[in-house]
């Protein structure tokens, strides 16, 4: 039998308190979260009064400068993104009961993903599924787990650095990565450069080379050849740090296999080193707790069984 405490909280809880929770802890900030939700600040410091006198517990310590979220606001952050999560995929849900998959399939997805073989589901998916449709939002690999975890996305395409325990990897492909400079730049076009000849240049990078984010082989590769030159550029989509690569800002690093057109036609230069480039791993991530529709089950369905129908050895990328 239900405990009659938790009874009365599940019967006098706003659930509107908790989805303004979680946008203020990730805001971090009243006001922000005031701008986000469409409210005036004094509403959203009663809503949080309100949320704090039905739960007996402080959830933000607040102040002058300071916006501390306690233990009990970060347990209770942790369960509303869950049940906000699940409450958005309601109206998915419901939509979905017809005889004709219709769904809506959402993927969050890193900047980088270049797979010959996903693109050939997605268009098979259509054929077979014409009135399903597809979104596919793209950004860096934490906010595309960000994303699966909160449930607002089908899956997530992305990289890996440390292993949600809630959520499941499945090991797509492999892609190694290599250093590039564009046409304006000194190195453009040289013969039998070493990594000797990197040192004393401008870099551009990802937001995400650092030595503690997934990228850390391509951060080891740029310390090794260059540890004291400056990044000049950065940013976490791939198209952007070609762009920079490209327009001369700096010596940058891209997947071998994205990059392999642009050498050919001239527009990029491989540069040193040229043996055993990075390994980056990219995983399909999904949350065993998101209740998919239809169409989300079949395409993921389907990217699955093609991951485990072709060799690793298949899914590895510009070696």
């Amino acid at each position: 039998m239900m405990d009659r405490d938790a009874e009365n909280l599940a019967r006098h809880l706003d659930w509107n308190l908790l989805r303004m929770f979680v946008v203020l802890v990730d805001a971090r900030s009243i006001t922000l979260a005031a701008s986000k939700l469409g409210l005036q600040q004094p509403s959203v410091s009663s809503a949080l009064k309100r949320l704090e006198e039905t739960l007996g517990r402080q959830l933000i310590e607040r102040g002058p400068g300071k916006f501390r979220v306690t233990d009990a606001g970060q347990q209770l952050y942790r369960e509303a993104v869950d049940i906000n999560g699940s409450i958005l995929r309601l109206s998915t849900l419901m939509r979905d009961i017809t005889e004709t998959v219709q769904g809506h399939v959402k993927i969050a997805m890193a900047s980088h993903v270049l797979c010959p073989f996903f693109d050939d589901i997605l268009g098979d998916f259509h054929i077979q599924h014409p009135k399903a449709t597809v979104e596919i939002i793209v950004g860096p690999s934490h906010d595309v787990i960000e994303q699966v975890v909160s449930r607002q996305a089908s899956f997530g395409i992305c990289l890996v650095y440390h292993k949600h325990p809630k959520l499941h990897y499945q090991h797509m492909f492999r892609e190694h990565f290599g250093l590039y400079c564009g046409p304006k730049h000194p190195l453009f076009g040289k013969p039998d450069l070493t990594t000797n000849d990197l040192a004393g240049n401008n870099w551009v990078s990802f937001t995400t080379d650092q030595l503690s984010d997934v990228l850390r082989p391509v951060t080891l590769l740029r310390a090794k050849a260059a540890p004291q030159d400056a990044i000049v550029g950065s940013s976490a989509n791939l198209e952007e740090v070609r762009r920079m690569i490209l327009s001369g800002l700096g010596i940058g690093p891209l997947p071998v296999h994205v990059a392999k057109r642009d050498v050919e036609m001239g527009y990029l230069h491989r540069l040193p080193p040229y043996q055993d480039p990075p390994e980056i791993d990219v995983y399909v991530v999904t949350n065993p707790a998101t209740k998919l529709n239809r169409a989300e089950q079949l395409l993921l369905t389907e990217l699955s069984e093609r991951i485990e129908s072709i060799p690793l050895e298949d899914r590895i990328f510009g070696g």
